[in-house]
């Protein structure tokens, strides 16, 4: 007599398929576009330009955008209210932060037609710093909704240089969902 003897084993794997995410990510992408002076603005000759990524999201920019998704009462982030800042600190950033944390800071209202918005997923933000301002050493950047509702998006350390009188930078900030 021949007995056959087999085992089975039954095992369900259960897993995410790939490429497969529930969670919204944002990245910033920061420019400077640097200009020796005015005559090399308006040729559009700059001399320098860096690019640099990632940020962190400060707590009273993450309510605010909540607030403005949700039609709560919020300041938004459009061409008449925002600004973008720049400063001479190397404060490590923490979400908690409400500003810049250097001494010499200065915010710069939108150039015209910025930010963009509405497709590709993304947000833009562009301001000219003339000659005259932020003559110091630009360290740290920030986005926010206005002087008076003062609520930033976020906060990036980096030592960019020193902009010096006569010239002109320009800040562009480029924030990306996905």
């Amino acid at each position: 007599m021949i007995t056959e003897r087999t085992k089975f084993k039954d095992e369900v794997v259960v897993s995410r398929p790939p490429n497969v995410s529930d969670g919204l990510k944002l990245s910033a992408h920061w420019r400077i576009e640097r200009f020796r002076d005015e005559k090399a603005l308006e040729k559009g000759d700059s001399y320098l330009t860096s690019e640099f990524e990632h940020n962190l999201a400060l707590n009273e920019g993450l309510n605010a955008l909540f607030s403005l998704l949700c039609g709560g009462s919020e300041t938004s982030y459009s061409n008449a209210n925002a600004q973008l800042g720049v400063g001479e600190s190397d404060v490590a950033e923490v979400a908690t932060q409400t500003d810049l944390q250097g001494s010499s800071k200065t915010w710069k209202a939108m150039d015209g037609g910025f930010p963009t918005y509405g497709s590709s997923q993304l947000a833009v933000w562009k301001s000219t710093f003339l000659s005259a301002d932020a003559n110091n050493a630009w360290k740290e950047f920030s986005v926010r909704n206005g002087a008076s509702a003062d609520k930033n998006l976020n906060r990036k350390v980096s030592d960019q240089g020193t902009k010096t009188s006569g010239q002109t930078w320009i800040l562009t900030l480029t924030i990306t969902g996905s």
